[in-house]
């Protein structure tokens, strides 16, 4: 089912999108006041238990936390129950598609430092956002993001790059690597 109608919500959220979007389900796409969210055209977007077979556990979720923020997803996308979530901004180069369950996150959600988290919890406000470590990710065009894995703050994908189901990715990595593991590694270049 396209759920075109969500459409209309993206539009009022100031959530910018291309031609030919296909909505699979209801996923969340949330845009903070001064942060920029824009979606490429022929990107789909999959929210529903069967849409996709290797079984989704959640919707998808694309959200940008703070003004400033961007999230920009290149043309040709595809996007199957996973997680995107940026504080300061994650690049999405076009014809890549994100496996089911992936999280993409440029952030730590949470101070390390245990006294920055307490004073960070017991502020009603939410407290102060400069206390969590945020960096961009980069995901360059034609990469194929394996199901549950977790791309962190401040990776680096080269074009072409594998990254194997359920791995852990942190650091840069130049194109064509097939990468997997926890933590991930190169495991194997593909040709140019």
């Amino acid at each position: 089912m396209n759920c075109n109608w969500f459409k209309i919500v993206m539009k009022l959220n100031n959530i910018e999108y291309g031609k030919k979007l296909k909505l699979k389900g209801v996923p969340v796409i949330f845009n903070k006041s001064g942060a920029k969210l824009r979606i490429g055209d022929n990107v789909t977007v999959k929210s529903s238990f069967l849409s996709n077979l290797v079984g989704i556990y959640s919707r998808t979720i694309i959200v940008t936390r703070t003004p400033g923020a961007e999230i920009i997803i290149g043309d040709n996308v595809g996007i199957s129950g996973a997680t995107i979530y940026a504080r300061k901004g994650i690049y999405i180069g076009d014809s890549t598609a994100i496996g089911g369950n992936c999280k993409i996150l440029d952030n730590d959600f949470h101070p390390i430092d245990a006294e920055k988290r307490l004073k960070l919890l017991s502020d009603v406000n939410g407290g102060d956002s400069d206390m969590i470590m945020s960096r961009e990710i980069h995901i360059g065009r034609n990469c194929f993001i394996g199901c549950n894995s977790i791309i962190l703050k401040g990776t680096v994908l080269g074009d072409g790059c594998v990254v194997g189901a359920g791995a852990v990715v942190a650091g840069k990595f130049g194109a064509n690597c097939v990468i997997a593991g926890n933590p991930a590694k190169v495991i194997k270049k593909l040709k140019d």
